[in-house]
């Protein structure tokens, strides 16, 4: 019985280790390339990465504004307020790329591609 309850542990820990090696670290400076039916652009963030949470600085055609998001394995979400206008980007990160949808607020939608400088 106490062999079966190690054994089982080991599996859990194993299992928790794959997964947290599967997630990336997006600390650092990103660069996006964002294309809409609204226009396109190429905003800069700054983001901090602890764990699953992400915070960081969003700075571009909009102004500048404060990031928050997650990471879970590679699906990484980031959203930021300007003027009352929630923007919201979803999609796959890993540590030097990510690319995606963005939602300008409802009143535009697109894709971005972001590379870590």
């Amino acid at each position: 019985m106490k062999a079966i309850f190690i054994f089982l542990a080991f599996l859990f820990f194993l299992d928790f280790s794959a997964q947290a090696q599967d997630t990336p670290n997006v600390s650092g400076a990103w660069t996006m390339n964002v294309q809409t039916d609204a226009g396109s652009g190429t905003p800069g963030f700054n983001l901090k990465q602890e764990g699953e949470k992400i915070t960081g600085t969003y700075t571009g055609q909009l102004g500048e504004a404060p990031v928050t998001g997650t990471i879970k394995g590679k699906v990484i979400h980031l959203e930021f307020s300007i003027q009352g206008n929630l923007i919201k980007y979803d999609g796959t990160a890993t540590a030097t790329e990510m690319e995606g949808k963005v939602d300008l607020a409802g009143m535009a939608t697109g894709t971005f591609k972001g590379t870590k400088k």
